[in-house]
């Protein structure tokens, strides 16, 4: 087996292809999870710095709304090229090869697959930068009249469609290096992405006529250097790919068949995302800035530990399966579920108990005014009610994508998107119609309905499949559970009441400091009630 020789190898040359270590057992995933989260976390950080830069520097305006689409044209099909579509089918099939012992064929694989993905994503950019002016109109309808908005994204989409070709060639070496447990370094990538935006942001946006297009040149930039930063990871595992178009090896045809069902299911959240920037379009101009900066801010819990959960057990449960554990399976996917709601309940909470100071905090200052802190609050509270099922989300998937079934949540996905088209148009609508401010609240609101909406669907699915299968303790976690939220509710409320008008509070450290202040005291309730109530670190480990 590849374990039993990879261990023959010590510290000296690198191992053959596919001879890597497996990732350790007992406790392994929490701290693979743990690792994760922490190079995440630095990126949120770094991430944190750059939109705090970003709206300040750039305000809300026609151009930054013109920017927030042209970013999210790509990068939606990056979640499906890269995070999404590559990552869950591409891994479980990876795992079943290595799980053979045979590194050559491996190999082949990882060189066929290489090959006919470039190919894929090169088109594909391709034709986004030719249909750039095309693109424009369907995602920016209530910008039809506007010329001059409709070149500014045209624009900056020719610059941005070539990223996708570098952000889908490291999706596939970051899903090798995680099925090989190596996830510390595909996890700090995004730092250097954040890093080259505030670049973009502080230094090369004075070189432009329009400023904002340095943030889609620094897109591109990032892209380039976070494949580079990846690639040498791959030699070292002897795993590194030669681009060889293999679309009639049979294995990289059978991630095609998986894939398809997954373009739509594994980006479902990213998908209604676009929708609501389509319709953010006819709503007044802002719009789609303070939805782009509340997702931001939501996509912190997320990254932080759903991301990360889904990332390290999409590779064990592909393990399980492959070794027809379904013992190890069901526990490996308990453990997962109970991870996601722990982090999940209480940062929803949080959010929407603190999405003013929040986004006061991060965003308002220089061209971003308390005004626009309001508006932006007002769609991060709405769209923080999905947290938690955004989080089991990614949990739930790879329970199916490691049995290789990507039909299944294809289903809960087209349903859930026309949930989410039909509340986008009955909660946005009548506001429109009415003039009321804060519509796009209803956009953000229909967001985190639709996530839970594809998290109950899943969970269901899974139920019928006979895949569920909880171990004991489950009303026992949910009292703890709910105890301490309101235990952390209760501090955060007294003290949020204490402070008062957030957006009046003009010194930005003192802002800071006061928002630190109460979440630790928020953290501190959350995490002494838990204790109490009998939760101990044996609960976490698997």
């Amino acid at each position: 087996m590849p374990a039993t020789k990879a261990a023959a190898h010590g510290g000296g040359a690198p191992p053959a292809p596919g001879e890597g270590p497996k990732p350790r057992r007992g406790g392994g995933l929490l701290r693979s999870t743990a690792v994760f989260s922490a190079m995440t976390l630095l990126s949120r950080i770094a991430g944190f710095l750059r939109d705090a830069l970003q709206s300040r520097v750039f305000g809300v305006s026609v151009a930054m709304d013109a920017f927030v689409i042209a970013y999210r044209i790509p990068n939606y099909l990056r979640r499906i090229f890269a995070e999404g579509s590559v990552q869950m089918a591409f891994v479980p099939v990876f795992n079943e090869l290595r799980e053979r012992g045979d590194p050559k064929a491996l190999k082949e694989f990882l060189d066929a697959m290489a090959g006919a993905l470039l190919a894929v994503v090169l088109v594909f950019a391709a034709v986004g930068m030719l249909a750039a002016p095309l693109l424009a109109r369907m995602f920016a309808p209530g910008a039809i009249d506007d010329p001059d908005k409709l070149a500014l994204i045209a624009g900056m989409l020719r610059i941005t469609f070539p990223y996708l070709v570098c952000i889908s060639l490291m999706a596939l070496v970051a899903s090798v290096l995680n099925s090989f447990g190596r996830f510390a370094l595909p996890a700090v990538t995004p730092v250097l992405h954040n890093l080259v935006m505030i670049a973009a942001i502080v230094w090369a946006s004075r070189w432009f006529a329009e400023p904002v297009k340095a943030l889609a040149w620094g897109v591109l930039v990032a892209g380039v250097l976070q494949l580079a930063l990846l690639w040498p990871a791959l030699g070292r595992l002897g795993m590194r790919p030669s681009f060889k178009p293999g679309f009639h090896h049979p294995d990289v045809r059978r991630v095609a068949r998986l894939m398809v069902p997954t373009l739509f299911s594994s980006s479902v959240a990213q998908l209604n995302l676009l929708v609501g920037t389509i319709f953010a379009s006819l709503l007044v101009t802002g719009s789609q800035t303070w939805l782009y900066l509340s997702d931001r801010l939501v996509e912190f819990p997320l990254g932080l530990f759903g991301v990360a959960i889904g990332t390290v057990i999409l590779p064990h449960l592909s393990r399980r399966h492959a070794a027809e554990d379904s013992e190890g399976y069901g526990a490996t996917l308990d453990w997962a579920l109970r991870m996601a709601l722990l982090a999940g309940v209480p940062a929803a909470v949080g959010l929407l108990l603190l999405a003013e100071p929040l986004t006061a905090v991060v965003y308002q200052g220089g061209r971003f005014t308390p005004h626009d802190t309001r508006m932006a609050a007002l769609s991060l509270a709405a769209m923080s009610i999905g947290i938690p099922a955004f989080m089991l989300t990614k949990v739930l998937a790879p329970a199916f994508y490691a049995r290789q079934d990507t039909k299944t949540p294809m289903r809960a996905a087209i349903i859930t998107v026309i949930a989410n088209v039909v509340m986008t148009i009955a909660f946005t609508t009548p506001l429109w119609l009415w003039n009321v401010p804060g519509a796009h609240g209803g956009i953000a609101l229909a967001t985190g309905l639709a996530g839970i909406v594809n998290a109950w669907l899943l969970w269901r699915y899974l139920k019928r499949a006979g895949l569920a299968r909880l171990q004991p303790g489950w009303g026992v976690f949910w009292l703890r559970m709910t105890a301490a939220c309101v235990a952390m509710a209760a501090t955060v409320l007294a003290l949020d009441a204490w402070i008062g008008d957030w957006t009046a509070i003009g010194s930005l450290l003192l802002r800071a400091g006061l928002l630190l202040a109460v979440v630790a005291a928020g953290a501190l309730a959350y995490g002494v009630a838990m204790v109490a109530l009998g939760l101990r670190p044996r609960h976490l480990q698997h």
